[in-house]
């Protein structure tokens, strides 16, 4: 009788504590912001006392009443919540505390910040838009290639579609390079492409980031015949500062370990974010199946040295219009600015977006198995 009256009694406690423990933490909200409360979770975690006593009460072995004595009523009354303070302290500075092995699975919480779902859903507020010129007005444009002369630079865009390159392919060896200079950037989580950020729709994870994007690229091309190098190295992670003067050491070495290496893809995605703070995708469909569109952005000479740009322009309206042949929504206007984003290191070197954060991954491996196929074509031009 007594051991059912203790079984009882330590329930009616736990019940109580757990009650009151609700109510303390419904009084902190209405009486302090959320800084405010982690401000207390954190004093909670400097006192070496509580920080004691939690953890046996997570271990399902509440102090005896003198063992309580150094602690503030606080301290006592928020033991009935261990799991979740324990849960707050861990990683806040210092090492966590060691747990208990558990004997169930855990349940997941979908409000933990830092759980990444199995699967989820692209928010339905990212507008969709095919973004394609209505006209020649604010481009330079001829045979249906439209080009964004930011730099307001002198342009023939119907000679350059013609003009023939130095580009000469070789038979044998490497001859694409493809890499990331923003390789941890990623694209709006849907489905099961889910992963865990290193900032705004970033990630270090490559099966989820532009790497993966490359990695499409490359297959297509070493399908259609091309002999292809990804490099799947994070230039911008952990530290995104001077992402370009790595990858540029790094395309300087794999050309000189490949001199047969002509065409260098830096591949990215785009970010389109309005005044309003409205997130914006690129986006067409091509055979039933959405895909994002794909933008070429190019260098020029108008800052920095770079004598063969419109060497590398031209690549870039032919590979524009073999697009807009297969497929007329695909590609945005082409892109040309005053950087050179690295592209002085050869005659054969592209920057190209592949849609923006607002677009999934499975739309981005459309458009990429797209434009990779336009590429190919029109590189094996100019092979052998």
């Amino acid at each position: 009788m007594k051991r059912g009256q203790g079984q009882w009694t330590k329930l009616l406690r736990r019940s109580v504590a757990l009650f009151l423990a609700t109510v303390t933490v419904w009084v902190l909200s209405l009486t302090a912001d959320m800084g405010a409360a982690a401000d207390t979770i954190r004093t909670l975690a400097e006192s070496p006392a509580f920080v004691s006593a939690a953890l046996r009460a997570e271990l399902g072995s509440l102090p005896e009443e003198d063992g309580l004595e150094s602690l503030t009523g606080w301290e006592r009354l928020a033991l009935s919540q261990s799991p979740t303070l324990l849960a707050g302290i861990g990683g806040r500075g210092g090492e966590e505390a060691a747990q208990p092995a558990a004997t169930e699975e855990p349940e997941e919480d979908p409000d933990d910040p830092c759980q990444v779902p199995a699967v989820t859903s692209a928010p339905e507020d990212i507008v969709g838009r095919t973004l394609l010129p209505v006209s020649e007005s604010g481009y330079d444009a001829a045979l249906g290639v439209y080009i964004e002369n930011r730099p307001q630079l002198d342009l023939d865009v119907a000679a350059l579609a013609e003009a023939p390159l130095e580009l000469e392919i070789p038979e044998e060896g490497p001859q694409v390079l493809i890499m990331h200079t923003h390789g941890s950037e990623a694209y709006t989580p849907d489905g099961e492409d889910v992963y865990e950020p290193t900032g705004e729709c970033r990630t270090a994870d490559k099966t989820k980031s532009v790497v993966r994007v490359g990695e499409e690229i490359a297959k297509v091309l070493t399908e259609m015949g091309l002999s292809v190098v990804h490099d799947t190295a994070l230039y911008d992670y952990p530290e995104y500062n001077g992402a370009y003067d790595r990858s540029l050491a790094a395309v300087e070495s794999y050309l000189e370990q490949y001199p047969t290496i002509r065409v260098v893809l830096d591949v990215h995605r785009d970010a389109l974010v309005g005044e309003d703070g409205t997130i914006y995708k690129p986006i067409t469909t091509v055979n039933g199946e959405d895909s994002a569109q794909v933008m070429l952005v190019m260098g020029s000479n108008a800052l920095y040295d770079h004598p063969k740009w419109e060497e590398n322009l031209s690549l870039a309206v032919k590979i524009q219009a073999e697009m807009n042949t297969l497929w007329p929504t695909l590609a945005r206007p082409i892109g040309l600015r005053e950087n050179r984003y690295n592209q002085q290191l050869t005659t054969g070197s592209l920057l190209v977006e592949v849609g923006s954060h607002g677009n999934t991954l499975q739309e981005a491996l459309a458009a990429a198995r797209m434009f990779a196929r336009a590429a190919g074509a029109v590189l094996l031009d100019y092979k052998g």
